[in-house]
């Protein structure tokens, strides 16, 4: 595997190795030995599958605040997506700033965003499906969203905005400044 940080180091970019042949191909896409000797340490509980039927399915930014805070480490099994993972722990260097890679079946690559993150997505493709791996089980008390369009981002969604698919609860999340720090300094 290889791990590669992005433009805010706590984001990693993650690629496994594929071995392929004529039946097809085989790849280990998490293994904590392997990530452990590149020092990548994380426990994860929970599996999340997600199914976006159409393009411009836009699911985020989503969080959730500590102690329930989680990890995700995302990947595409099928289709593409814009993945985005937002700064907010307040006091970091790099507060409010996002990183957004494309991730695919294709690629292969796969996104670790940390505690302190707001994430989401939107799809690139027609039928994909996102699985993600996360550090802390789901906790509808400790969730939280921002709004996909807080301008502070300055996110370059690829879909017109007119076009996105959105649910009810991201279509009314609030900006970044109409809400309490999330993850006040020192609490991710």
């Amino acid at each position: 595997m290889i791990i590669t940080p992005q433009s805010i180091p706590d984001v990693l970019l993650i690629e496994p190795k594929r071995f392929s042949d004529a039946r097809g191909f085989f790849s280990e896409v998490w293994k904590r030995s392997a990530l452990e000797t590149l020092g990548f340490e994380v426990d994860f509980v929970q599996d999340n599958h997600s199914l976006s039927r159409q393009a411009g399915v836009l699911r985020g930014l989503h969080f959730q605040r500590p102690p329930s805070a989680q990890g995700k480490l995302v990947r595409v099994v099928r289709g593409r997506i814009l993945d985005v993972a937002v700064d907010i722990r307040e006091g970091s260097p790099t507060y409010g700033q996002h990183v957004a890679c494309e991730l695919s079946a294709e690629n292969w690559q796969q996104l670790w965003v940390p505690r302190g993150f707001a994430h989401g997505f939107v799809t690139l493709e027609a039928d994909t499906e996102v699985l993600y791996k996360v550090d802390a089980e789901y906790d509808a008390a400790a969730d939280g969203g921002i709004a996909w369009n807080d301008p502070v981002f300055g996110i370059d969604w690829p879909i017109p905005a007119d076009e996105l698919v959105l649910s009810e609860k991201d279509r009314v999340a609030p900006r970044l400044a109409d809400i309490p720090a999330p993850f006040p300094a020192g609490s991710a």
